[in-house]
């Protein structure tokens, strides 16, 4: 049965319920991932599983860069999803007809509003990124898209000089203004700082889009959610420049957890895990929370033990709620309640004797750094139970 433990402690924290959305950019962002590329029918699959999850904008490509790109997003435009499409265009005029071509509904145009990037990328003053920024953000309002408005390395901005670009772009008509934390340099409480201020600087929807460079990409953007942004980019497994973006699978169970946001079907997240792995090339750390082959393996006897009893006690969700399976791992730390219930399950009684004897085997090969999965152990007691019996038959 599919379960979870609630964060009871948020009933000590005074918050209203959350105005949230995800925008995925699994296919653009996760794409610049170094040595990935996926083929137009991968990028469909994608699309199409988390349109099943209930993902409410899928941030398809950057149109511009080539017309295999481009072709792949038009496919994905195309299919008739839920979701909103979403592309990504630079300020200028080639980057959005780039994207009108592909018929997508959003477009993100971008431009560095760090001193940093005004400097050494662009090579612009402040009102010179204004100005390109709204004329593109104009020209794509002629034709009809929904536009957000995005400032690169927001996170390394002046603030007073952020909150008058993002006010200019509201005021040419704007739909969200995007904070992108490029390089990962927030914590929980200065994001938090930030999308209050921006907030109170235009009253257009703040989205927000956290790079993992610190490992705080997820706390980030939960932080963010609870400041009021309404707009929360992931990507699957986290993959993304560098050390990645943050991990949707997470979000999407941060969000239940937490704030109790129930209307994503997870159970497709373990599934959706496997299938951008496999295409992306980048395997999925075990320990990887929600969806790492170890996110729901157990060898510690007292775990186990008290699992067999209640899940919950050293579970906070069912692998069942995020399409995920539960394991026994026998080691060194396991108890002959783990090893008579994982033998059972392998249609074995094992009698006294016959546990003693094979956790004393399991314990041997631990110290030579082995742990048993389900097949080794079955393994493992056939050749035990063999070897007893022919022991008993030379007696």
């Amino acid at each position: 049965m599919a379960g979870f433990s609630k964060n009871d402690w948020m009933k000590h924290v005074k918050m209203g319920p959350l105005d949230v959305e995800i925008c995925d950019v699994t296919l653009r962002d996760g794409e610049q991932t170094p040595g990935v590329s996926f083929t137009k029918e991968e990028k469909m699959e994608i699309a199409r599983t988390l349109d099943e999850i209930g993902v409410e904008v899928i941030e398809a490509g950057f149109p511009v860069v080539s017309q295999g790109e481009k072709d792949a997003v038009k496919a994905i435009a195309r299919m008739g999803l839920d979701a909103k499409i979403c592309c990504l265009a630079r300020a200028v005029k080639e980057d959005v007809d780039a994207v009108l071509d592909c018929d997508a509904d959003i477009v993100g145009i971008f431009m560095g509003t760090s001193e940093l990037h005004l400097k050494y990328k662009h090579k612009k003053t402040q009102e010179e990124a204004i100005d390109c920024m709204v004329t593109a953000l104009e020209h794509a309002k002629r034709h009809g898209l929904v536009v957000r408005f995005a400032a690169e390395d927001s996170t390394r901005t002046d603030l007073e000089f952020l909150k008058r670009f993002y006010k200019a772009g509201e005021e040419a008509g704007a739909d969200y203004v995007s904070i992108a934390d490029t390089v990962g340099a927030m914590n929980p409480t200065t994001m938090k700082y930030l999308v209050s201020e921006i907030r109170k600087a235009v009253s257009i929807p703040v989205c927000v889009h956290c790079h993992d460079d610190l490992g705080l990409a997820v706390a980030n953007t939960l932080a963010a959610a609870e400041a009021g942004a309404r707009q929360l980019h992931t990507t699957v497994n986290g993959i993304g420049e560098r050390a990645g973006n943050a991990a949707l699978e997470e979000v999407l169970m941060g969000l239940l957890i937490h704030y109790n946001v129930d209307r994503y079907d997870t159970t497709r997240l373990k599934g959706l895990s496997d299938m951008v792995a496999r295409y992306s090339g980048i395997a999925v750390a075990k320990n990887k929370a929600v969806v790492g082959a170890n996110a729901f393996a157990h060898e510690s006897g007292i775990h186990i033990a008290a699992l067999l009893e209640n899940d919950r006690t050293y579970e906070l969700y069912s692998p069942e709620l995020v399409g995920g399976s539960r394991e026994f791992i026998l080691g060194k730390h396991s108890g002959s309640k783990a090893l008579c219930y994982m033998a059972r399950q392998m249609g074995y009684t094992l009698s006294q004797a016959e546990t003693s004897l094979i956790l004393e085997e399991i314990k041997r090969l631990s110290d030579m750094k082995k742990s048993l999965r389900k097949e080794e152990l079955a393994e493992l007691i056939s050749r035990t139970l063999t070897d007893k019996k022919l022991s008993m038959t030379k007696a």
